[in-house]
């Protein structure tokens, strides 16, 4: 089973660095190279990400940590998806290495760390430098008062796609608490 996982990820992030293109479309309600507009509202946050087909590693992380149905429920959460590619991006093994049931804390706590409680608009923010705490305890660094969004040393790729039950934030990096 392991061996599965492994091989899956690495196709899929082998999919995604042969092949897909960042939206930097902030404030715009056209269709992205993800695959959606970000004005639908096509089902909770956990629906869009299995549906959309860049964040099989997330989605993969999310099983393995038993929050699919947490981020399936009411909420309202905002949610700081890495794509597959920023989870590509990390070093060689480590995904495997936080699927493995030794390390499903670590991989909860990364997980957390992309949750804030409630939903935060990208026009909530513009303009502002915040904190904002996560459902994992910590805080995150908000800088929206330049021509990109950064989450801690993320980019957001595009803002403001709603869910049932919340908002996701795509970004190009995956986020590691300190």
């Amino acid at each position: 089973m392991k061996k599965i996982k492994t091989l899956a990820i690495a196709i899929a992030s082998s999919l995604v660095l042969s092949g897909m293109a960042f939206a930097h479309n902030h404030g715009n309600k056209e269709s992205s190279s993800y695959g959606y507009s970000k004005e639908e509202t096509a089902g909770t946050i956990t629906e869009i990400a299995v549906n959309n087909g860049n964040f099989e590693t997330l989605v993969a992380a999310l099983s393995a940590a038993g929050l699919v149905e947490v981020l399936s429920g009411e909420g309202p959460f905002t949610v700081f998806a890495p794509t597959d590619e920023a989870f590509a991006a990390l070093p060689e093994g480590t995904v495997a290495s936080l699927l493995e049931p030794e390390n499903i804390d670590q991989l909860t706590a990364i997980l957390t760390y992309h949750v804030v409680p409630g939903i935060v608009m990208s026009t909530d923010i513009a303009g502002q430098e915040l904190s904002a705490e996560t459902v994992e305890g910590r805080s995150l660094n908000v800088n929206a008062t330049g021509d990109s969004v950064m989450i801690n040393n993320a980019t957001v790729v595009m803002a403001d796609v709603k869910a049932s039950n919340g908002v996701i934030h795509v970004i190009d990096t995956v986020l590691i608490p300190e």
